[in-house]
């Protein structure tokens, strides 16, 4: 049975040793480093699910390594850190990180975190699912329509998946935002219309002669069958 495996960047070993138990006690496979020298090493030889990373490394600043670790893949990035300063907090999640966690915390609400994320995103499942017009490549978080790779944010790619996962299921609003976001009682109906109707441009620019996505008035969206 696949398990997702969870790259622990912590230089402090009774943090790291906490992490690592809860992980796999919940059913995680892990891998850890004490620096940054080689994450992105690891990255490119291991299939990571997702990434926890400290912000004060011995070797390296947490930010400036997210940067690199995001002009390489979009593996989800956790950031941990003793500061919880919100200027910290909001300059981590611009620069690309997934989620942000202040030290000490809950071991049962990392990983209930760590597993709420990798359900959203599709990151649980490996490999590349051809679907004949749509590809979906998981270890890149990459969607190709009719060969052409589609430029997605985060929200468009993971609502394809969701349709991609599952073609001719009708999904509702309330469900994609539960699969989705972070926050679905934050988000409004008309930001999941929104991400919908750039989903469907970004299509049509591919092929304009076919529409994929199937509006269900007063039900939600399905993706096509048969593509």
């Amino acid at each position: 049975m696949f398990k997702p495996t969870v790259l622990i960047v912590e230089d402090e070993p009774a943090i790291a040793d906490t992490i690592q138990y809860a992980l796999e006690t919940d059913g995680f496979a892990t891998v850890r480093l004490a620096s940054g020298e080689r994450v992105l090493a690891t990255l490119a030889e291991r299939n990571i699910s997702l990434v926890l990373l400290d912000i004060g490394l011995p070797d390296v600043n947490g930010f400036e390594l997210c940067k690199e670790i995001r002009r390489a893949t979009q593996v989800p990035v956790f950031f941990l850190t003793a500061r919880s300063d919100e200027v910290d907090r909001v300059v981590g999640l611009e620069i690309g990180a997934d989620d942000y966690i202040t030290k000490p915390f809950s071991p049962r609400e990392l990983t209930a975190r760590v597993k709420a994320v990798l359900r959203r995103s599709a990151w649980s499942s490996p490999g590349t699912t051809d679907g004949g017009a749509f590809s979906l490549d998981s270890s890149r978080r990459r969607i190709s329509y009719f060969g052409a790779v589609l430029e997605l944010s985060r929200y468009e790619y993971e609502i394809l998946a969701v349709f991609l996962g599952r073609p001719g299921q009708v999904f509702s609003r309330e469900q994609l935002m539960e699969r989705v976001w972070e926050e679905p009682d934050a988000s409004m109906d008309r930001t999941v219309d929104a991400h919908i109707k750039n989903i469907r441009s970004k299509l049509r620019a591919v092929r304009d002669d076919i529409d994929p996505i199937i509006t269900h008035r007063g039900a939600g969206y399905s993706l096509k069958e048969g593509l």
